[in-house]
């Protein structure tokens, strides 16, 4: 859902000499420069009742109108009063730490239950945010730490530094297979050709590229830290996948489950019974969008995939 933005100013006189689309960051700093360059490229934006580039320069003292489309929450998505588990908060954003099961947004089959009509109970002016704050999302069966803007200039500066690749995003996962050492996969990810449902590595997808290491093997399952440059939907998944260590329990990528031979029935047991990707969201940094200071906060692996690794650890022991 979307409204009508009417915006008005005047360009400074000392901002003479520079690009159309900084001065006007600059004048509007509610709104990055990115959406601003969007309105201009798109005819929304009128500088003494004409339309320039981006990179035109200004002389200082032009008249600006801004009339563009904004998007808001939409009006269907409901407050609910669903228990969160709140890492930090302050005036300008939240840390969560998201369970496993959850959806983010609402959609198709998921109007109710989401962190969306969670965060909109726990704080009501999310209404007035772009997707009610998130600027990132991680998938239902991944569990961790996920970001959420309070106010719009915090929202800009959030999607900015997610845009410019600063922030800082560490998972830790369980892979199937024992890996020999770590790595990096940079391969392109986008819509699977034919299951548009899924994600795949693919020449005509996005640039995506995840750092891996080593932090523990397994008899067959290797634990692992992986670091995001980007944040492709399913790009974790995805890239383990593709070098043929899926994530334990992945539904959608995992293919047939690796077993340790000889293990016993309590591992084999456990490990067959592990119902989602073996991905948690443990770290998250970033500059703090009003002090401006690095911030950043870690939580441990959420039980199940603990009691997983307790398990394989067990097996090892056993088998020498």
């Amino acid at each position: 859902m979307s409204e009508l933005l009417q915006l008005e100013g005047i360009i400074p006189d000392e901002y003479a000499g520079l690009r159309l689309d900084q001065a006007l960051a600059q004048v509007f700093p509610d709104y990055s420069r990115g959406q601003i360059t969007k309105w201009i490229k798109a005819g929304h934006v009128l500088i003494d009742q004409q339309s320039l580039r981006p990179r035109d320069s200004v002389s200082g003292g032009e008249h600006i109108i801004i009339s563009a489309q904004i998007e808001i929450v939409d009006d269907t998505w409901t407050a609910e009063a669903i228990q969160l588990d709140i890492i930090h908060e302050d005036d300008d954003l939240l840390i969560i730490n998201k369970p496993a099961g959850m959806v983010v947004h609402p959609g198709a089959g998921n109007q109710q239950g989401t962190l969306v009509n969670a965060l909109l109970h726990h704080a009501p002016q999310l209404e007035t945010i772009p997707r009610a704050g998130i600027v990132h999302r991680i998938d239902k069966g991944t569990t961790g730490l996920l970001m959420i803007a309070k106010t719009l200039q915090a929202h800009n500066s959030l999607v900015s530094q997610l845009q410019a690749r600063t922030v800082q995003r560490e998972y830790q996962a369980i892979a199937m297979g024992v890996m020999t050492a770590g790595g990096t996969v940079d391969e392109p990810v986008g819509r699977h050709p034919v299951d548009r449902k899924r994600m795949a590595v693919t020449g005509a997808g996005k640039p995506a590229i995840t750092h891996y290491r080593v932090e523990h093997r397994y008899r067959a399952h290797t634990h692992i830290r992986c670091k995001l440059e980007t944040g492709r939907t399913h790009q974790i998944r995805v890239h383990m996948a593709h070098i043929r260590y899926p994530l334990l329990g992945d539904p959608v990528y995992g293919g047939r489950l690796r077993l340790p031979k000889g293990a016993s029935e309590s591992c084999l047991e456990a490990l067959q019974n592990f119902r989602r990707q073996a991905l948690h969201a443990g770290l998250l940094g970033f500059i703090h969008p009003r002090s401006e200071q690095e911030v950043s906060w870690q939580v441990d692996m959420p039980e199940d995939m603990l009691h997983i690794l307790a398990v394989l650890a067990e097996d090892q022991k056993l088998h020498g």
